[in-house]
């Protein structure tokens, strides 16, 4: 949530008041959010990516057995940084196929967001 002081109060010299604003999911929350990446070992399973493709996202952020990006638990290895706060991808611009399916605002990222009580 976004706090928003209550300018005009605030002025007048009456105390101070902020307001909660819940933002729409948009692109650049994503930064700031994370939970897609870290919401279930089962989501980042490798499905359309070709050879080539596959052979760019380094060997220690692959999980060859189980056809998907290495986890921590639930939470995909290339994750950096804080569920909810601020997160990167550490290899966003060679992503695979399924981490580029999720978009912001969708079912899945908002199931995502409900799990981290993001929403």
């Amino acid at each position: 949530m976004i706090q928003i002081e209550a300018a005009a109060r605030h002025r007048l010299g009456t105390p101070h008041v902020t307001q909660a604003i819940t933002p729409p999911v948009e692109i650049g929350l994503c930064q700031s959010c994370g939970a897609c990446c870290a919401y279930s070992r089962e989501w980042p399973r490798f499905t359309t990516e070709s050879e080539s493709d596959l052979e760019r996202i380094p060997p220690a952020l692959v999980d060859d057995s189980l056809g998907r990006m290495r986890c921590n638990g639930d939470r995909c290895a290339a994750l950096i940084g804080e569920v909810g706060v601020a997160t990167s991808c550490s290899i966003y611009e060679i992503r695979p196929e399924v981490c580029r399916a999720c978009e912001p605002g969708d079912d899945a990222c908002l199931m995502a967001r409900q799990r981290f009580d993001l929403d």
